[in-house]
């Protein structure tokens, strides 16, 4: 390697480092942010010495230890998770706009999820964790199924992707069938779960989801040489011993295995999957997974927990979906992704 080529590597890892740093200075403030903000406003002081030393008042105690750390902590896990799950999508069909919500995925998983809870004759958040996270993972590997079937029928992937629009769509008209045989108190559960929300995290679905999607971003990360050659194109990929088709099966996997522990814990959310790669991209000015698979977790572990801060205080007392703040801040980006493909060609 020349000395020019050495101080290309050392400019790129400068910026990777640099960029690393300011994410994980944005995530210790929007951790603090999130815990600080709140009908009962507390100190920066305050809840340090509550985190780190445990002391302070009850009703602080029971406010940070019980409801806004394990929200907070919940939001970030399961937003780094949405957010490589559509990384690794738009890695598998070579599409920015390739997405666990846009695809249907998102879709599938609280279909069959929504039917085991009615058929449970009880509330999601009363179901066994594995329950919840083995039928949400049956149903994201359903609708990745049939994008698979069709996506060897059709050329284009626009049309692709308006099959994975309509594959939701059936999904969701499904489950909201079902919903007219569920009684009161789960019709109130289900539409609350179903717009995607963080509240009511608990450390014991914590503590899950962390084990669940530790293992699989460690499997994920494991992926990130063949992953390289597999962006370079599938005959160069083949040509460093890659087995495609085995390859293929291991990202669709993996990537529904993370949808699936989402939408298990707190809902389908929307267009996080497709917009933060995007951004991440844009941040580290490269697509190598080595990078972008950490980096892309970090984004949208910040992406997730800046959307639940909007959603709790935007219209305070009342709290947003966040579903719907992630379809605001966005859609807007998808549709800038769009635009920008179509002048590209």
């Amino acid at each position: 390697m020349g000395q020019a080529g050495m101080k290309n590597n050392w400019k790129r890892n400068t910026r990777y480092m640099g960029v690393f740093a300011v994410l994980a200075a944005v995530f210790c403030m929007i951790v603090v942010l999130n815990i600080n903000t709140g009908n009962v406003q507390i100190s920066v002081p305050e809840i340090l010495r509550i985190l780190f030393l445990k002391k302070g008042t009850q009703v602080q105690m029971n406010i940070i230890w019980k409801i806004r750390l394990p929200r907070v902590l919940m939001a970030g896990i399961l937003g780094g998770a949405l957010a490589l799950s559509g990384f690794l999508l738009q890695t598998f069909f070579r599409n920015p706009i390739a997405g666990p919500y846009v695809l249907g995925i998102s879709s599938g998983a609280k279909m069959v999820l929504a039917v085991v809870t009615i058929i449970w004759s009880g509330h999601i958040a009363s179901m066994p964790v594995s329950l919840n996270v083995l039928t949400s993972f049956a149903g994201s590997m359903l609708c990745m199924l049939f994008v698979l079937f069709f996506a060897g029928k059709v050329k284009s992937m626009a049309t692709l992707l308006v099959v994975g629009v309509m594959i939701g769509n059936i999904c969701s008209a499904v489950t909201d069938f079902m919903i007219n045989f569920a009684n009161e108190a789960q019709i109130v559960n289900l539409t609350h779960w179903s717009l995607g929300t963080f509240s009511g995290a608990s450390w014991t679905n914590l503590k899950a989801a962390t084990v669940l999607i530790l293992i699989t971003f460690i499997l994920t990360f494991l992926t990130a040489k063949p992953m390289s050659a597999y962006q370079l194109g599938e005959d160069y990929a083949k040509s460093m011993g890659i087995n495609i088709k085995i390859f293929r099966i291991i990202l669709i996997t993996l990537a529904s295995m993370l949808s699936a522990c989402v939408t298990a814990f707190a809902g389908p959310i929307a267009f996080v999957g497709i917009a933060v790669p995007h951004i991440t991209k844009l941040l580290f000015g490269t697509a190598k997974p080595i990078v972008m698979i950490p980096a892309v977790t970090m984004c949208g572990s910040i992406f997730c927990m800046a959307c639940d801060l909007i959603a709790r205080t935007a219209l305070a007392p009342s709290e947003l979906s966040i579903g719907t703040v992630t379809s605001v801040i966005g859609a807007p980006i998808v549709i800038w992704l769009m635009v920008g493909r179509k002048h590209e060609r």
